[in-house]
């Protein structure tokens, strides 16, 4: 599908929303505002979809476990299920509480201005990032959008610096949490199956219990971010439930100790079956790891939907809430529409342009195989548990990014251990190569048979000694990549912010 056809659905999505919104804006007064703020939602969704989203698939497309069109399919089902089934039906109309709604005034109409600018700002900078091949966090994003637009309304003391720093914090704490847990699980991998003798035997014991931890990782991160919006209506069926406003971080490790030890049963007499027909090979092995990082993807994408739905439909929900009531609120119902939008939306964005950062978190940063991703997969839910329950502030996108990070520094550092004997090989090698040319130099034209078998062995062995010395030179992460990333995560924030202001003024303009 070429570019401009991609563009032509999504604009196409977009109209589609638009039109559903003016058909519901009636008589409203300021109705238009809807209307358009439906549109920039709309663009929002897809956006997420393409940039986000591909923090959930991506390691498992680059490994091979998924293909692109597998991992589209997935994501796509389990994204829009989390934002519908999970999403909530009531979101904070400031994100982050980082600006006071009281500030406005009780102008609605600034206040529409003001969101309306942050998700087409935010919209319009996860728009460049993932053309430039960048993940970033799409939270920050909108709140660089909502701060800018909302400094414009009111001024730099409407802001709360507090909160603005702790989410600076996390530009360090996210990756550098994500990369060492990655790190620990791929060591632990490495030392207690791969560098065993007997492999099988290892990968019998060990692996079991890895996919265990994994269920309960994931089990436990699903309850806190996947179901928390819908917790009182589940309390409200299941009355054996702890009739709780949210399900806390015990409910959460029970629900996550019993998945394990449930996915241990299971797991353990499959892998022995498994095990008793496989070589001793790594690639055998890593096959071990690919049925999880399947069920990974998916159960990270629906949490995600879920948790992160709010970063496309809140300022909309904010800003039909202000429209019809004609007031600013902290808390505003999200309608159908509205959460169809964003559900729908970032289906559609990770569909027609989400391959572009699928393949660079996957295959572009450091090369991937099952076992990499399994462990980048692992940090990614254990990353957001801890880090919630400790109070820290982190981004998911740079937990999932931090972790690659993680990986690819974890092997190379493992593998400059055998600098020395690398060397060690390259000398024998270009002592071979030399031997051949002296060979090749000392041959007459009288064999012609004899010269030619010396020629090519001459280029066998050039290109052997050249492999060699790249392999010493190589660096297991892209350099130029990690630059790249972090330089986007650091101006994310700054950049929508202006950007909203610019908005903010142009929308107020035509307003007035």
């Amino acid at each position: 599908m070429n570019n401009a056809l991609k563009i032509v659905l999504g604009a196409g999505f977009a109209v589609a929303v638009a039109f559903y919104a003016n058909s519901i804006v009636g008589q409203a007064t300021h109705g238009g505002f809807l209307v358009l703020a439906a549109i920039f939602g709309a663009y929002m969704a897809m956006n997420i979809g393409a940039n986000d989203v591909a923090n959930n698939v991506g390691p498992a497309v680059g490994s091979g476990a998924l293909t692109i069109g597998g991992a589209i399919i997935i994501a796509s089902i389990f994204e829009a299920g989390g934002a519908l089934i999970a999403g909530g039906d009531v979101v904070g109309t400031i994100k982050k509480g980082i600006i006071d709604p009281a500030a406005f005034g009780g102008d609605p109409m600034t206040f529409v201005y003001a969101m309306s600018a942050a998700l087409l700002a935010a919209a319009l900078w996860l728009n460049l990032a993932t053309w430039l091949k960048a993940p970033v966090s799409t939270t920050h994003s909108i709140v660089g959008g909502v701060l800018g637009g909302g400094i414009a309304a009111g001024g730099f003391a409407i802001v709360s610096w507090g909160t603005m720093g702790k989410i600076a914090a996390s530009w360090v704490i996210s990756p550098v949490l994500g990369g060492v847990i990655a790190a620990a699980f791929l060591y632990i991998i490495k030392s207690q199956i791969l560098y065993k003798e007997d492999k099988l035997s290892a990968a019998k014991k060990i692996v079991p219990i890895l996919v265990s931890i994994m269920a309960a990782a994931f089990l436990t991160y699903l309850t806190l971010k996947g179901l928390k919006h819908i917790w009182k209506d589940l309390t409200a069926v299941l009355s054996f439930l702890p009739q709780t406003k949210k399900p806390t971080i015990g409910i959460a490790l029970i629900f996550g100790v019993i998945g394990a030890l449930v996915t241990y049963v299971i797991v353990k007499p499959k892998i022995a079956q498994r095990v008793a027909t496989m070589t001793e090979s790594r690639e055998a092995i890593n096959m071990l790891f690919t049925i999880p990082l399947v069920f990974a993807a998916a159960m990270l994408s629906f949490a995600h939907g879920a948790n992160d739905v709010a970063n496309a439909v809140g300022p909309l929900a904010a800003v039909n809430d202000a429209l019809t009531n004609l007031a600013v609120s902290k808390k505003a119902a999200i309608p159908l529409w509205v959460m169809v939008t964003g559900g729908i939306g970032i289906s559609i964005g990770l569909a027609l342009f989400g391959p572009r950062l699928i393949k660079t978190v996957g295959s572009e940063i450091t090369e991937l195989d099952q076992m990499r991703a399994f462990s980048i997969m692992m940090a990614a839910a254990i990353t957001v548990v801890i880090a919630s329950q400790l109070g820290l502030p982190v981004s998911s996108t740079h937990i999932a990014v931090g972790a690659v990070f993680g990986v690819g520094f974890l092997r190379e550092w493992m593998d400059s251990k055998k600098v020395d004997a690398k060397q060690e090989k390259l000398r024998i090698e270009v002592e071979k190569q030399r031997a051949l040319k002296a060979d090749l130099d000392a041959c007459t034209n009288e064999d012609p048979a004899k010269k030619l078998e010396l020629i090519e062995a001459h280029k066998r062995q050039k290109k052997k000694v050249k492999s060699l010395k790249r392999s010493l030179r190589e660096n297991y992460v892209k350099r130029g990549m990690v630059k790249k990333i972090v330089a986007a995560w650091v101006i994310t924030v700054p950049a929508a912010a202006i950007l909203s202001a610019i908005i903010f003024f142009v929308i107020k303009g035509f307003a007035v």
